[in-house]
């Protein structure tokens, strides 16, 4: 779950992570009143969920109430790569004396946690990762030793933060690590650190993904979930208690269990095709969780054919067949089916399928082939692979 910006900034607050004094305001007359708190002059800021929001016209700043009312205005409703502003964040405006970079995510391939910091902050840091990679400093930690004041120190001094600011940018950073473990965040970034020109260093931005894996442990995000901004189709497929994932691509993919629903991504990609999105049905996939799969892949207007990949264990290849049919007769698919079944009782499931092929309906017996059909369909240019099945 995306946090928006002043969410952000009240978690960072729990953990005594300095942010700007500010507000939230819904309507122009808020915006007026939550500066004359904060004290002029006052930065006026799109709360949406997405990049680019300064470059948009998302973020002013404001020296008096006429400017913060023209402001308001003209940012409330304003569109925002596909985002509607509909709450802003005011905030008074902080003296900068330098900007910096820091985070902390899960590095899952070096199974560590990897904390990075930077003394170019306030660009996006894939612009400093892609043009002068050395500028991030990088560190991986152990989630039993944790980070302690001493290896943030070192790590801040590794980026080449200026002196003045290296005290309290490792004080942040130890608070800031124990908000990404002990809240259990996935992500939290910090985007311009910034240096007064006090001496003093404090957040001037907050972006915080928490895990929904950990949502159990964790009832006071009720908060944060009833104003979450989703994707309409994350929605669906959550009302419906299904795992869903966009992407960018042109091939829907319907598989039972994340793992597999991975690996056909990647197949769909070696073979040339793209993947529009990916939908795991877990271990059941009977009429009713089929129907709904197919009902949130049919509301993705790129996806231009659905390739459902099924390897059943526990789950009976014909339980699945019958699944897909019956859901069949329920929902009106917009793009054609690529089927590859295998596994538990598939020979009885193809059996089932192939009384109701068609070029609508295609089975495949391999996950390459299916790919590759799939691919084909949906009007990709199809590649040779080396993939076994």
């Amino acid at each position: 779950m995306d946090l928006f910006e002043y969410q952000g900034k009240q978690y960072f607050a729990r953990w005594d992570i300095p942010v700007s004094a500010g507000g939230v305001a819904d309507t122009v007359d808020e915006a007026m009143k939550v500066a004359e708190s904060a004290g002029y002059p006052v930065v006026v800021k799109a709360q949406v969920q997405v990049g680019g929001r300064g470059k948009a016209g998302g973020i002013k700043l404001a020296a008096d109430a006429d400017e913060v009312r023209r402001h308001a205005g003209a940012i409330l409703g304003l569109d925002i790569k596909g985002h509607t502003v509909r709450r802003l964040w005011v905030e008074h405006a902080s003296d900068i004396s330098k900007e910096y970079y820091a985070s902390f995510t899960l590095d899952r391939a070096a199974k560590k946690h990897l904390g990075m910091v930077s003394a170019q902050g306030g660009v996006e840091i894939e612009e400093v990762a892609e043009k002068d990679p050395t500028a991030i400093a990088r560190l991986h930690i152990d989630p039993v030793d944790g980070l302690d004041l001493a290896a943030a120190t070192r790590l801040v001094e590794e980026a080449n933060l200026d002196p003045e600011a290296r005290a309290g940018a490792a004080d942040i950073l130890v608070k800031l690590y124990r908000c990404f473990v002990e809240g259990d965040a996935d992500l939290v970034e910090i985007n311009p650190l910034i240096l007064t020109p006090e001496g003093k260093v404090h957040a001037l931005d907050a972006k915080v993904t928490l895990d929904d894996s950990a949502a159990f442990r964790h009832p006071e995000w009720d908060e944060f979930r009833g104003l979450e901004e989703m994707d309409p189709r994350d929605r669906l497929a959550r009302d419906k208690g299904l795992q869903y994932v966009g992407l960018d691509g042109f091939v829907g993919i319907i598989a039972n269990g994340a793992g597999l629903a991975m690996s056909t991504c990647d197949v769909v990609e070696q073979v040339g095709g793209k993947p529009a999105n990916f939908l795991d049905i877990g271990g059941g996939a009977n009429a009713e969780v089929m129907a709904n799969a197919l009902e949130v892949i049919n509301t993705d207007e790129k996806v231009k054919s659905i390739f459902i990949n099924i390897f059943g264990g526990i789950t009976r290849g014909e339980e699945v067949a019958n699944g897909i049919v019956a859901a069949l007769g329920r929902v009106d698919i917009k793009a054609p089916i690529v089927i590859r079944l295998d596994g538990t009782n598939a020979d009885e499931g193809r059996r089932i399928l192939s009384e109701h092929e068609s070029d609508r309906l295609v089975s495949v017996p391999t996950m390459l082939g299916a790919a590759r059909k799939a691919t084909e369909l949906a009007g990709g240019t199809v590649r040779e692979a080396q993939v076994s099945r």
